[in-house]
């Protein structure tokens, strides 16, 4: 059976003080009873020695004031103390049972009944100390004390007992009571939060992406967990928007050749064309537009796999960046566009034919989006534990609101989709998968108007 967090941390509460209320009243009773017992003994032992006292003091010129000597054994009947007085000689001077032998008998059997109660099996009885009595060296004579022992709790201690242990149950159920109370506070504070973000997740999980939790929390792990299922939603919403994207946008790049194709094709077998070779020249075209669109596709799908085999050595990028520019040159002078590289020799380990790829893909990029009379600039920076390839160009730049989607496959800022610019709209993707998988960071900075620049960091020792 599952119980709520909040019932659970209720009943702990709960548990946790009926637990210290326990051993307290244990510990308390077993302290008391031991520390409490030694008071008894020694205030007994005390009380003898001053009745044993009290009477010597009665012995006077070689005669015993019995009237004096009456009135302590009394008031010691009264504590519970049974007194026997005789001299030297063994004659009786005073003797409590002889005074009330009925009383005697009652205080002895109200003592066994006041340590019954507290002692259930409490096996004592009738026990009796003889203490000599002295006048200057010479023992005059003695007084036996009797009362129930080994010792015994009169109707003061017993009271004194019992309210401790009252007191003790006073505080156990207060503190129960509180207990209830504060944990039933503390866990409505600590399940609510936990509660919305269940409804939130439960939300998510059906495909709601826009409730977001505003409840607060002063416990760190919950409001982390607040903060996650936010983030979560606030992902999923923004991978939601980007999966539709997706979509549309890879229907738009296969209907315009396969549009291309199909008229075409009804015109050609409609005797309308004739399957001459421009005309199939204008099909073969399509047919290579999707083949390409494919090829990227699984392109970037390997790019972007876990299991994306890296097949690192150490060369000069700079090197490898200059190579590739030479390559593009008569690309960007047919375009008016100058390009420049600054850097020396920087080593890196790395897949030399992956980052030709985001190096090329970077060049694509800044080929397609800079304007006639424009400029390039490539530079490679070495830091300490990096290594930095930075492409800026002099181009159109991106919008601020495009910025953060520009990795994403298929997106491109130009919403039109104008051909002009070809591509699919994957070279950034690929490019970043390539230097997520070398464990690096590619950032972008634009400016509409301005130009873009993008920062490549490679890690110089490998991970």
């Amino acid at each position: 059976m599952k119980y709520s967090l909040k019932t659970k941390l209720t009943l702990s509460y709960i548990f946790v003080v009926l637990i210290s209320v326990l051993m307290l009243s244990v510990v308390t009773n077993l302290l008391l009873d031991r520390h409490f017992k030694e008071y008894i003994i020694e205030n007994q032992e005390r009380r003898s020695r001053e009745i044993v006292n009290q009477v010597s003091q009665q012995y006077k010129g070689r005669e015993w004031d019995t009237d004096a000597i009456g009135n302590i054994c009394v008031n010691a009947l009264e504590q519970g103390l049974i007194i026997k007085v005789v001299d030297s000689n063994g004659n009786v001077i005073w003797d409590a049972r002889n005074h009330d032998n009925e009383l005697c008998e009652q205080i002895l059997a109200h003592m066994e009944k006041n340590m019954s109660s507290r002692y259930p099996n409490w096996e004592g009885g009738y026990v009796e100390n003889t203490y000599p009595v002295r006048d200057k060296l010479t023992e005059v004579g003695k007084v036996v004390i009797g009362y129930y022992g080994p010792y015994y709790f009169n109707d003061s201690d017993l009271e004194f007992i019992n309210t401790i242990n009252r007191l003790t149950m006073g505080i156990g159920i207060f503190s129960l009571l509180l207990s209830l109370l504060t944990g039933s506070v503390m866990a409505k504070r600590l399940s609510d939060p936990i509660s919305r973000v269940i409804t939130t997740a439960h939300m998510i999980s059906k495909g709601y992406y826009n409730d977001r939790i505003t409840e607060t929390s002063g416990t760190r792990e919950t409001a982390q967990l607040i903060e996650a299922i936010n983030n979560l939603a606030q992902t999923l919403e923004k991978q939601e928007v980007l999966r539709k994207k997706l979509t549309a946008d890879v229907a738009h790049e296969l209907r315009t050749p396969l549009a291309t194709l199909q008229s075409h094709m009804e015109a050609m077998i409609d005797g309308i064309w004739k399957p001459d070779t421009e005309r199939l020249v204008v099909c073969y075209e399509e047919i290579m537009r999707l083949n390409r669109l494919v090829g990227d596709l699984e392109k970037l799908a390997k790019y972007e796999s876990e299991n994306l085999v890296l097949t690192r050595t150490r060369f000069d990028v700079s090197e490898l960046i200059r190579h590739i520019i030479r390559n593009y040159e008569n690309d960007f002078a047919s375009r008016g566009i100058d390009i420049k590289f600054y850097g020396k020799e920087e080593v890196v380990y790395a897949d030399r034919d992956k980052i030709s790829q985001v190096i090329i893909n970077l060049l694509s990029h800044a080929l397609k989006y800079t304007q006639r009379g424009g400029t390039v600039e490539v530079e490679v920076r070495g830091e300490e534990n990096a290594t930095e390839i930075i492409v800026k160009d002099t181009g159109q730049g991106i919008p601020p609101e495009d910025l953060p989607f520009i990795f994403e496959r298929f997106y491109r800022a130009d919403k039109s989709r104008n051909r002009s610019t070809g591509g699919a709209g994957i070279g950034l993707t690929i490019a970043k998968a390539i230097v997520d998988a070398h464990r690096g960071s590619v950032r972008v900075k634009s400016e509409v108007g301005e130009g873009t620049e993008f920062v490549v960091t490679l890690p110089k020792q490998p991970e």
